[in-house]
This record gives structure tokens, sequence and C-alpha cells, in this order.
């Protein structure tokens, strides 16, 4: 999606808009990162309170996918620090969504990876390894599916149940 601002996708495709086959995520995460322009397929996964899961996706190849996170709007901890994000950005993650809050912020803010979170928190989560991989996550008031496409940039974050050509 080289330099077309998701509020041009949204003009230029609006039967896609009310067919639900693009959507818009609420505007309630915050930028992190360097990146603040990025896209790709999604991986979803579904945790609360817990980064072990996290981890494990994140030391994989990202070949470009985009992580999708609900950790369940959790406010009481980061479900996501510097060290997982230097090793995305390392590993060819394009960036992360994160329905839950981050720490280490300086850190993550050196990448160059986008990072979308609720917040900063400063306690670190837990390490139990519970969650759910590969399910359907609900962000921002947004239903999102393994294998979905995501467009971020500073406007806001799109989901498309197809890759968008523009």
């Amino acid at each position: 999606m080289a330099l077309v601002t998701t509020a041009e996708v949204c003009d230029a495709n609006p039967q896609l808009i009310v067919s639900g086959e693009l959507r818009a995520l609420q505007p309630i995460l915050q930028i992190y990162g360097r990146r603040q322009v990025f896209s790709g397929p999604v991986v979803t996964l579904k945790v609360f309170e817990d980064n072990v899961l996290i981890r494990e996706f994140l030391e994989e190849k990202g070949n470009g996918r985009v992580l999708v996170v609900d950790g369940g709007g959790s406010l009481r901890c980061a479900i996501l620090g510097g060290n997982p994000v230097v090793q995305a950005q390392n590993n060819g993650w394009a960036g992360i969504v994160v329905n839950g809050c981050v720490r280490d912020v300086d850190e993550i803010n050196s990448c160059d990876i986008g990072v979308r979170a609720l917040a900063s928190h400063p306690v670190k989560a837990n390490k139990k390894g519970i969650g759910e991989k590969h399910v359907a996550v609900m962000i921002g008031g947004t239903r999102i599916c393994d294998g979905e496409y995501l467009y971020a940039d500073t406007d806001g974050i799109l989901i498309s149940k197809t890759e968008l050509s523009v």
C-alpha cells in the first residue's frame, strides 16, 4: 500500500466498507515504534496478562506479517516489552497490534517496526503460556481473523478480508 493512506483506501472503497469486507478499528490504540505506516497478513493470538505465546510467535520469521494480539484490553500489566519487539524487528515482522499494554517504550520507539497498543504500563506480564493461537479476536470493536490483511498509518487501522491492490 505504498503512499496510499488508509483514508484514501476508505474513500475509494465505500462498497467494501458497507459489505464489511473492509473494516476500521475504533481509534483507541496509541502509536509506538519508528514505522508509523505498515501492513501485512494477520496472525492472531488471544492471551490475558501473559506474554509467553507472544514471545514464541515473534521468535519466528515474520515475513512481513502483522501479529494481532487480543490481550483482553487489560490495563493492569504490559504484555509486550522492548526485547520481543527488537526480536520482531530482526525477524522481519511488519508490525504488532496489541489490545493491551506495552512497556520499555523508549526501546520500542527506537525499533523500525510498527506497534500499536492501548497504553504503556511498567508491570510485566505473567509467564504461564496460556492463550489461543490463530483464532478470531475482537479489537477496537472489530472482529479480526487469522489470514486477513491489516493496513495501518497515522489515520488509523484497516482490516480487509483480502489483500488490497491500490
